[in-house]
């Protein structure tokens, strides 16, 4: 539940459809409409309109949660699409597409209406190379400032040499970081710090001690993981590239976002017992996940090596080591495929059940240990309760999701929200909690390793008693996938860390023409300058590793 009482989302009247209620919401403002797969409905607004377009859906029709921003060429135009949600109702969607000139790739900024915008669209000028009227910080995100040109545009040449002018970026100090009437300092935090997991720089200023001012700079691990995906087929190239977005436990969560986006692109309908399994094994993911961002956050926050991190990478190694008699690997599982998993359970099946329900038997009194070495620690409260607030608005403007929009009160949950797999089927709770901060982040995720129990507790009960002539692994795929040209699709799953989503656009070949990945990551460190300004430094990095974040999956 939200911790601030909220409007409820109009009501749509009997027969009429959600497609009705916005062109009379929008009015003129719409020049015509298209067809999205996931979208109720999607509009093609001027590149004047964004922000009129945007505030209504959001103020007028409760969508209120931005979620991705896909920014594509086309051989006459340029076109970004605004894919927009209901927290309250996340099966609400809308498609808003904005085209551009071709020539002149200008576009009004949305930014002003959610803040959220403000990356994506730096992503969608960086690789695109759309322009945005009115953007707060319109320099590139992902690749260095010096890059010449737009990797995902039609024209771009690849073999062109990067021409840097050293004289202009040989001092990463600039003079407008220092205020010459206040004690400020900057100070580098990165790219090579264990605190910042992964290759993060945090370019801080200080006044004093308080933070004043904080820049994320990130691309450090891009690796143009969309274009890869766009020079891979369907069928069989895509699947292995997913577990290396957050590549350290939730290969397969990362999996079935993908494997969701496409096989409802190719009406592809999964046989219910594999369905079982992969609603297992993305559980054991997210315990693992889990069980890594405690260890971690101790390890940031009071420097507890010796007992919590060790204890979590213990039980974290159980984990994989039961995904491993799975798959067959320990991180970069490639068990799904399009249509079901790769194959069935090991044999024999009861030392696999046995084995799993050893570790849900002994996972109770681990966390509690858990709760008395960091939750029930003085110094731990004293370090994280009432530091790095996030209030529920500004998280959802953020697009906010998983533990951190849910340690603030927003109860969501794609699992639960828009369900997929086995999920609502089973019986399990989505945990929120009503703190806002540091603390509040980590309590939810010891929480949700218990509905992860939960689950595969009930899964495996399943799947001992699953009939043998029934267990379908997979459905009857054609070798060769070819969706039918100009479709269009944004499907998502609940990741580890939150909303991970995939937009693909089918050019009617066996590759899809367009492929944008939705990183939850991405969207929940936006948040960190929001957390840290005004705290201290320690807090500054409390509030960082409270995120979770997995920089492959950032950047991609």
């Amino acid at each position: 539940m939200s911790v601030e009482e909220t409007e409820e989302t109009p009501e749509i009247e009997a027969g009429v459809t959600v497609e009705d209620e916005v062109l009379e919401t929008l009015g003129d403002t719409v020049q015509t409409t298209e067809e999205h797969l996931n979208a109720d409905a999607s509009v093609v607004v001027r590149p004047d309109q964004v922000q009129d377009t945007l505030s209504a859906l959001r103020d007028d029709m409760g969508y209120d949660h931005l979620s991705c921003v896909t920014a594509q060429e086309y051989e006459d135009r340029y076109e970004s699409i605004y894919h927009m949600k209901q927290y309250d109702d996340p099966t609400q969607e809308v498609s808003v597409v904005v085209p551009a000139s071709k020539d002149e790739p200008i576009s009004q900024s949305a930014e002003p209406v959610f803040r959220t915008a403000d990356w994506h669209e730096r992503e969608a000028y960086d690789l695109v190379g759309i322009n945005y009227e009115d953007h707060p910080d319109p320099r590139r995100i992902l690749l260095p400032e010096t890059w010449q040109g737009h990797p995902l545009g039609q024209d771009y040449d690849q073999d062109s040499p990067q021409i840097v002018t050293l004289s202009e970026w040989d001092n990463p100090l600039r003079d407008d970081h220092v205020d010459d009437e206040a004690d400020t300092m900057f100070l580098n935090i990165g790219p090579h710090h264990p605190a910042t997991h992964g290759v993060l720089h945090v370019k801080t200023v200080l006044d004093g001690e308080t933070v004043a001012d904080v820049d994320p700079d990130i691309g450090y691990l891009h690796r143009c993981e969309e274009q890869m995906c766009q020079n891979g087929t369907y069928r069989h190239q895509i699947m292995p590239y997913p577990d290396r977005w957050d590549y350290v436990s939730a290969g397969i969560l990362n999996e079935w976002a993908y494997a969701r986006a496409a096989e409802d692109l190719a009406d592809i309908e999964v046989p219910e017992y594999a369905q079982v399994i992969r609603t297992m094994s993305a559980e054991l993911c997210r315990i693992a996940a889990h069980m890594l961002a405690l260890g971690t956050f101790a390890l940031d926050v009071f420097g507890d090596f010796t007992a919590t991190f060790q204890y979590a990478f213990r039980d974290r190694e159980v984990i994989q080591n039961i995904l491993e008699d799975l798959t067959g690997q320990r991180m970069m599982f490639n068990y799904f495929r399009l249509g079901g998993v790769a194959w069935d359970l090991p044999e024999p099946r009861e030392e696999f059940f046995e084995k799993t329900r050893d570790f849900l038997e002994e996972l109770p009194a681990k966390l509690e240990e858990y709760h008395d070495l960091i939750t029930g620690n003085e110094i731990f409260q004293l370090r994280c309760v009432d530091t790095g607030i996030l209030e529920p608005e500004v998280a959802k403007s953020y697009g906010a999701t998983g533990p951190v929009a849910r340690a603030s009160g927003i109860d969501y949950d794609l699992r639960r929200d828009d369900p997929y797999g086995y999920y609502d089927e089973l019986d399990w709770d989505v945990v929120t909690e009503d703190g806002c901060d540091n603390y509040s982040r980590l309590l939810v995720r010891l929480r949700e390793v218990e509905e992860s129990a939960k689950i595969i507790e009930q899964c495996i009960d399943l799947l001992e008693d699953w009939p043998e002539e029934d267990r379908t692994i997979q459905a009857n795929v054609p070798r060769t996938l070819k969706p039918d040209d100009d479709t269009e699709i944004y499907r998502a799953v609940e990741g580890a860390k939150g909303e991970l989503g995939i937009y693909m656009r089918s050019d009617g070949t066996d590759k899809p023409a367009r492929f944008k990945i939705r990183s939850p990551c991405f969207s929940n460190l936006q948040t960190l300058p929001e957390m840290a300004e005004g705290e201290y430094v320690p807090d500054l990095v409390a509030a960082l590793g409270s995120l979770d974040i997995v920089l492959g999956e950032v950047d991609r």
